[in-house]
């Protein structure tokens, strides 16, 4: 398997346009820096054109990357640096030596899977999760990456986690995660709708605005009375509409929380 990695030239203004339009797109991945912005994509959903018109929408230029999943290790494993929040979560790789000083630990190897906590949604969505109680608690982690929510809420004292992809490579990474983190109540199913036809006391769905909109009435239906339902891979011009979609499904909104121009949203079933 390959991924695409586009290198935009763009200043922090545009950034922030450009990011919207390629989350919508099903880009998941983002790195910016002061006048650059790299966007990463599996090379199967790759769309020459659409970046094409990206570029002479907003008069930039960019430069595309095709990157192999052994080279996007490599990658990976040289710029990987370990991850704490809030000094209670730390997440790292299996090279890297324990931590001592926070609660929790989570050894993760994306392999081209998003979810590392290094991005903003990521670390939104762990901040917050340590705001609720899971203890007990059965849990959807709908589009669940590297897996890195599902092994938390196990940690967080989850009594039973579902986790969902609709990517092969995101199954067969997710399951090594949680294997690698002795994870006992975590399982894991390729699937390519939100409906389970199940019942959770807790969601968390870190994905992008498109598929969240989309999907956002099966995830209501599912979800129990006063149970909660975390929301990221959003950014802030987006908050609005998320809103008006939450209110027409039976969500009230509790509180947002901002960070790289990213947020994270947290509702609670009327």
């Amino acid at each position: 398997m390959h991924a695409h990695i586009i290198f935009f030239t763009a200043n922090e203004s545009l950034q922030e346009i450009i990011m919207a339009e390629l989350n919508a797109a099903g880009y998941d991945g983002f790195e910016t820096k002061d006048d650059s912005l790299h966007a990463f994509i599996n090379s199967e959903d790759f769309n020459t054109l659409f970046i094409a018109e990206i570029s002479n929408k907003y008069q930039i230029d960019y430069e595309v990357k095709e990157v192999r999943n052994e080279n996007w290790n490599a990658l990976w494993e040289s710029n990987f640096q370990p991850v704490t929040v809030d000094n209670d979560i730390g997440i790292r790789a299996h090279f890297h030596p324990p931590f001592h000083d926070v609660r929790h630990e989570i050894i993760i190897t994306p392999k081209m899977s998003f979810g590392t906590g290094h991005h903003a949604t990521t670390f939104l969505m762990m901040q917050q999760m340590l705001q609720v109680n899971f203890t007990g608690k059965k849990i959807f982690d709908f589009g669940t990456g590297t897996g890195i929510l599902a092994i938390l809420a196990e940690k967080l004292g989850a009594g039973k986690v579902l986790a969902t992809d609709i990517d092969e490579w995101c199954i067969s990474n997710s399951l090594e995660n949680t294997e690698q983190n002795n994870c006992k109540c975590i399982q894991i199913v390729k699937s390519d709708t939100a409906y389970m036809n199940e019942s959770f006391d807790i969601i968390l769905a870190n994905i992008n605005k498109h598929i969240i909109l989309e999907c956002i009435k099966d995830l209501s239906a599912q979800l129990a009375q006063n149970g909660f339902i975390l929301i990221s891979g959003i950014l802030a011009a987006d908050e609005q509409d998320m809103k008006e979609a939450a209110v027409k499904n039976e969500l009230n909104h509790i509180s947002t929380s901002l960070k790289d121009k990213w947020i994270m949203m947290l509702f609670k079933k009327q």
